[in-house]
């Protein structure tokens, strides 16, 4: 992979990350994925960025999934520390928060980086599918969690057919957040990570985490609820959020 297969570039405190292999329909390779895995936890190390957009390179194609030709020809090569930080990111485990822009269709390997995002914006012109199945795979890389996001009848659907559904069908199920133009996609996920990206980041990454166990596991849920409720309600942003409040000014989070 050469370095502008990656790209990246920083509005305020939003971190905008491509895939940018539009020739391959930004397919996942070995190079691609430790890359992106090494990126993503950076950002997540990193106190200057509050929120990451996803999106990907073209106005057709987000993500058709893992490249099937490095696949074929034996696998890819994918460093520990890519693997650790691309895994947290499809298991929606970064604490950072994640806005997917899906410019395009996302399929396979790229709905499961979407299903990774915390909310998604995508184009009306997108499709949405998990055709591993028509390929003598399923989807390992957190496809099966789709159920956690949609019904389960219809998750059940698009794993066991791999047939696509499109951007309003995802919007009606819930899968995506906003569907736009193709050529708003980003913008409008500027906008929802620039309002995120302005709340308090303990907050931020305690929430992300309860949503998701809570729905995963309850029961983990609350102990982990017990634990973050002693450590973001005494944090130095917690008393400036009172303190902002009272002063009717913005906050100025720290996060600590």
């Amino acid at each position: 992979m050469t370095a502008e297969e990656l790209l990246t570039e920083r509005h305020d405190a939003v971190l905008i990350v491509r895939l940018n292999r539009p020739g391959a329909r930004n397919a996942l390779n070995g190079a691609l994925i430790d890359a992106l895995g090494r990126m993503m936890a950076g950002a997540e190390d990193d106190p200057r960025v509050r929120a990451v957009v996803l999106t990907a390179a073209g106005d057709r194609v987000f993500c058709s999934g893992m490249d099937l030709h490095e696949f074929a020809s034996g696998g890819p090569e994918i460093s520990t520390d890519g693997m650790a930080g691309f895994t947290r990111l499809s298991r929606g485990e970064l604490t950072v928060p994640v806005v997917g822009a899906a410019n395009g269709t996302a399929v396979g390997g790229g709905l499961e980086l979407l299903l990774g995002c915390d909310v998604i914006v995508a184009a009306d012109t997108a499709r949405f599918g998990l055709p591993e199945v028509k390929r003598g795979l399923y989807p390992a890389g957190g496809g099966t969690s789709i159920g956690t996001r949609i019904p389960l009848a219809v998750a059940l659907e698009m794993t066991l057919t791999g047939d696509p559904i499109d951007a309003r069908r995802a919007y009606e199920l819930g899968l995506v957040n906003a569907v736009t133009p193709p050529d708003e996609v980003l913008d409008a996920a500027l906008s929802l990570a620039g309002r995120i990206a302005a709340n308090a980041p303990l907050g931020l990454a305690a929430v992300k985490e309860l949503v998701r166990l809570t729905i995963t596991d309850p029961g983990r849920a609350a102990k982990r609820n017990a634990e973050l409720q002693k450590s973001v309600f005494s944090s130095e942003d917690a008393r400036e959020g009172a303190i902002a409040f009272m002063e009717k000014r913005k906050p100025l989070w720290k996060g600590q």
